[in-house]
């Protein structure tokens, strides 16, 4: 049999399409990206990426570019009609866990160009926009996607197939893969706007939890920001994208003269799940796996989040030999932590749509006095990481997130490269897999902070997975082996 025309397909070149493109050509695996459009989509859409997902672009090269379009809010606050605080969610602007601000306010155009520039400089991809998915065939041993692409019908064969073409995923329709639709379905219309005098903005994120008009107002990338209001029941929401009804919302935000309209769109809030992430050959990731409603600004992120997963086991696959049974472990290892943060931004929802007056009103005070009483978090709840999958069950620290230390302005990953990585205290021992092996003893910036990860979780050793996720901890050359035992598994 001859050779398919790539290693991997992705139909979709939205972020999280382009990430995993770029992560997957970075280890060597030839990539085609087909994408229905015929140019990137101009305007915002995301607002938000947090530390972990600005750890994925440093490994791209990008973060820099990226965080300098960045914008950033010191905290996320939900207030009353009357301006009393519901629920403060402080820290955003802090140095999270990997190494970068923890929230981080974006505009998804100029990150989507970044990611865009840096795949038209990579020889291992190739990206062929307005080409439209019609049908898919051999899932089960060499995928191939048949396409129109306007000049023609074209067909692509490869390895593998993932599907990264949004919420009305044509590739998951082709599949037949049903969809599990959680129960949050609200029409908002978004406003976003250019800042033309920042000073008369708030500087922090808002949901104004106001029953006459729930309002989310949040800070952008790029000089932006944003207003979202909730289509109450019984509005016709044509007639909330008039111009004039738009001047009328924004009215008691005094900001006429300090922004300038840039786009008005009404858009439904949803939360959905697919019921299978992989069949056969054949996966799914971001929005075509998981559609989550904006509270928690998360859907980007997770979608970033999905890629990286994929993307070194592929590569193990494709390029170490790898059992591929190993993609059984995608869904488990990402699904629960995607249905955390669907089930947060849900809560999050449920109170801020509260259109009943006395509804709202036994609300304010549930909340209020939970506030009084200190029953109410001051920071940000954190996601469940990896429970289950490829992970050394049992040894402390498996499946957490491992954190990117940055010293004398060096950060972790930029010293180690894209992993895995096996640190350990002591010099190193031959293992059977090419680790990239840190001594914590040696003279490095970050040995510090390596030495009391390590003391806190009483281990000789932890071994890191190319995703930042920890493997397990213990004895490194049995951490080695069990890592190596996990990826031949059969």
């Amino acid at each position: 049999m001859s050779d398919p025309d790539c290693d991997v397909l992705i139909v979709g070149a939205g972020p999280t399409g382009l990430t995993l493109a770029l992560l997957l050509a970075r280890r060597g695996v030839k990539v085609v990206v087909a994408e229905r459009e015929r140019e990137p989509y101009p305007l915002p859409r995301a607002a938000h990426i947090d530390h972990q997902v600005v750890r994925v672009f440093q490994e791209l090269g990008l973060a820099d570019e990226i965080i300098a379009t960045c914008r950033h809010s010191a905290r996320y606050d939900f207030l009353t009609a009357s301006g009393e605080v519901l629920l403060r969610l402080d820290g955003s602007d802090r140095i999270g866990p990997g190494g970068w601000p923890a929230a981080n306010m974006i505009h998804q155009p100029s990150i989507e160009h970044a990611l865009r520039r840096a795949v038209a400089a990579e020889a291992g991809i190739a990206l062929h926009p307005g080409w439209r998915l019609t049908a898919l065939d051999g899932i089960a041993t060499r995928p191939c996607g048949h396409f129109d692409t306007g000049n023609g019908a074209r067909t692509i064969s490869a390895h593998y197939i993932v599907g990264a073409d949004g919420a009305r995923s044509t590739m998951r329709d082709l599949l037949g893969i049903a969809v599990d639709d959680l129960g949050f379905d609200e029409t908002w219309l978004v406003v976003d706007t250019i800042v033309q005098d920042a000073s008369r903005l708030p500087s922090i994120n808002l949901q104004i939890c106001d029953p006459a008009r729930p309002t989310t107002c949040v800070l952008m990338g790029e000089g932006r920001h944003r207003w979202e209001f909730m289509v109450k029941p019984g509005e016709a929401t044509e007639a909330l994208l008039t111009d004039d009804r738009i001047a009328r919302l924004l009215d008691p935000w005094d900001v006429d003269g300090a922004v300038e309209l840039e786009r008005k769109a009404a858009y439904r809030f949803a939360a959905r799940i697919a019921a299978r992430w992989q069949q056969e050959r054949a996966l799914l990731a971001g929005d075509a796996a998981h559609q989550m409603p904006p509270f928690a600004g998360q859907g980007l992120c997770s979608g970033i989040r999905d890629a990286a997963n994929l993307a070194w086991k592929l590569a193990a696959i494709l390029r170490d030999d790898a059992n591929p049974e190993i993609l059984a472990s995608y869904q488990p290892e990402r699904e629960p932590n995607v249905r955390a943060i669907i089930g947060l931004a849900m809560m999050m929802g449920r109170t801020v749509c509260i259109t009943d007056p006395q509804a709202a009103a036994a609300r304010d005070a549930r909340m209020l006095a939970a506030r009084a009483a200190c029953a109410m978090p001051d920071n940000a709840v954190p996601f469940p990481d990896i429970t289950t999958g490829l992970i050394a069950d049992g040894t402390p620290a498996a499946g957490d997130y491992f954190p990117q230390p940055v010293a004398q302005g060096i950060r972790l990953d930029d010293q180690l490269g894209p992993g895995p990585w096996l640190i350990r205290r002591g010099p190193g021992e031959d293992v059977p897999f090419p680790f990239r092996q840190l001594d914590i003893h040696s003279s490095t910036p970050c040995s510090a902070d390596l030495t009391a990860w390590l003391d806190a979780h009483d281990a000789e050793a932890v071994l890191v997975r190319p995703d930042r996720y920890v493997f397990g901890t213990g004895k490194a050359s049995e951490l080695a082996e069990r890592f190596v035992q996990a990826l031949e598994r059969r």
